[in-house]
């Protein structure tokens, strides 16, 4: 039999059960659109477009739609009009909880009851309609909160794997209550069909709802220790939300937007496990006996692999910065046994590694490995304890995170989804230029016209270049326009995170006197700069393994 599938928690789930409907969420995160970008407007959200390619590849045979918003009515035109469906059906749901729309659900109920039950050829069971409703499992422990708009399943399950909590799903379509009542006794048909509508409008509502005050209770919970915040992009709903959250809830939170595929998935991962790390219950960790006194870090970045080494006093013995080459195990296998080199050491004398950076999990000979934010932090705490924001500009990403008077993660933002204003971007506009790196760290500082690149995207920049260059403007105008674009993109994620003194800016990016300027005068701040800022992230995994040691 094939499964009845639904999107919404407002679906009459119980009613269709009622009618031998095997029914599921359907929530699956396609690998990518390409059936769906042949029907649907590019604009669509991802949702729309992951419900579109489950149609399309044939794996959804029945789907019950609600009129969420604007892009479930789409999907609904496509789908009617392309006819693959065997039953398709959609729920006028309105905006309130009246008396007038609770009228209007029970005319929507008998409707999907004659349609369901003439294209299955059944009739309605009152015991089976009973036997749907199944009492909801309260949380007495402390957990965490997924809210905002769905989220995918395998997301979640990513979500739930990183964390040092159990997960909740509360987003729109999981923290569904309308099953969990037991209908009243000797009620006909037509009285049970207004009770149900009562209790399918009554529910914990979600953003589409004209009052949405009574979502406070999803986050108004002693036991909530953190909230991941999901929106779908091209979402609106969830965003205003978000804005009132930030200033009322009391426990940790994560934001975070997906396409709704599973490539985006991976991108968010690094986040997932700072944030774990962060709000972790605070304990001594202890792994290892203490040998030589040697504890290492390794910073496996996109584009250089960094070592540090310390001795028991947490005293730096070495430090090594190597190009990460075609492999991270490789890279850091290299930049390790130079270090060792430098150090005169051998692998045995290290009595703890710890991994960090977006290549950490490929490393196998590490004792533990931590996200890079937390180790930046750590490692920026360190070299001054007076910081308390750090700014990274990566190889492939950026980060802003802010930090308390220990060194541990109070917030971070990162941006990951592109190359904009990310030490890539610098890279690929100094091949476009015809300039080493080092050169165009320098260039820029003393210009003349003060020129803006409108378009941060890598590939529309690089053509805005290209044209500067037809122009001929001068070089330190066209490079101080890109060092701006970078400032301007990194300030904004410091404002995002509640930035404050003192600012130390980490990682090989700041090297490049240029942008340290620019950013600078954005911030409206000085940056500390440390002479070790490029071995930040490996010196805070080095700090992490003498942790482990006893």
């Amino acid at each position: 039999m094939n499964k009845t599938c639904y999107i919404c928690k407002y679906t009459p789930v119980e009613l269709l059960e009622a009618f031998g409907a095997d029914c599921s969420n359907l929530n699956e995160m396609p690998v990518g659109f390409e059936l769906a970008d042949q029907v649907a407007h590019p604009n669509i959200c991802g949702f729309g477009k992951a419900l579109l390619e489950s149609v399309m590849s044939g794996e959804v045979k029945e789907l019950v739609l609600v009129n969420c918003c604007d892009t479930i009515k789409s999907v609904y035109d496509v789908l009617e009009d392309m006819g693959k469906l065997n039953f398709l059906y959609l729920i006028d749901m309105l905006h309130t909880g009246d008396s007038c729309s609770r009228e209007r659900i029970v005319y929507q109920l008998k409707g999907l009851a004659r349609a369901y039950g003439e294209y299955s050829g059944r009739e309605f069971d009152i015991n089976a309609f009973r036997d749907a409703f199944q009492p909801s499992e309260k949380k007495s422990e402390p957990y965490l909160s997924v809210l905002g708009a769905r989220m995918g399943e395998e997301l979640f399950r990513m979500v739930e794997k990183a964390m040092p909590f159990s997960v909740k799903n509360d987003t729109c379509v999981n923290n569904r209550s309308a099953g969990t009542i037991k209908p009243p006794q000797g009620v006909d048909f037509d009285g049970l069909m207004d009770w149900y509508a009562g209790e399918l409008l009554n529910q914990t509502p979600c953003m589409r709802m004209m009052d949405n005050t009574g979502r406070k209770q999803l986050y108004n919970d002693p036991n909530l220790k953190g909230i991941i915040y999901h929106t779908v992009k091209f979402c609106d709903f969830y965003s205003f939300e978000y804005a009132d959250l930030k200033q009322h809830a009391g426990a940790p939170i994560l934001k975070i937007e997906s396409d709704y595929t599973v490539q985006s998935s991976g991108q968010l991962l690094t986040r997932f496990e700072a944030f774990a790390e962060s709000i972790a219950p605070s304990r001594e960790v202890k792994e290892k006996k203490m040998g030589k006194g040697y504890f290492a870090g390794i910073d496996s970045g996109s584009t250089s692999t960094d070592v540090v080494i310390l001795n028991k006093d947490k005293e730096i013995v070495t430090g090594i910065i190597l190009p990460t080459g075609a492999g991270a195990a490789m890279g850091a296998e290299r930049a390790l046994s130079e270090a060792l080199k430098s150090a005169g050491l051998d692998r045995g004398d290290i009595d703890a590694l710890v991994t960090t950076g977006y290549g950490r999990t490929a490393i196998q000979d590490g004792d533990k490995s931590i996200t890079e934010i937390t180790c930046h932090a750590r490692g920026a705490h360190y070299l001054d304890p007076d910081v308390r924001t750090v700014v990274d500009i990566g190889g492939q990403d950026s980060k802003v995170i802010r930090i308390d008077e220990n060194g541990a993660v109070v917030n971070f933002v990162m941006n990951d989804k592109c190359a904009a204003g990310t030490g890539r971007f610098l890279e690929m506009m100094a091949r476009t230029m015809e300039m080493e790196l080092d050169d165009m760290s320098r260039t820029g500082l003393n210009y003349n016209e003060d020129i803006t690149i409108s378009s941060m995207c890598t590939v529309f920049a690089e053509s805005e270049v290209v044209s500067l260059i037809a122009q001929n403007k001068a070089a330190d105008d066209i490079v101080h326009g890109l060092n701006k674009a970078v400032a301007v993109k990194t300030a904004a994620l410091a404002k995002r995170v509640g930035g404050e003194e003192k600012y130390m800016m980490t990682g090989g990016v700041s090297k490049n006197q240029g942008v340290v300027k620019t950013l600078e005068e954005k911030l409206g701040t000085s940056l500390v700069i440390s002479d070790k800022a490029q071995l930040c992230g490996a010196l805070g995994a080095a700090l992490f393994a003498v942790d482990m040691v006893e």
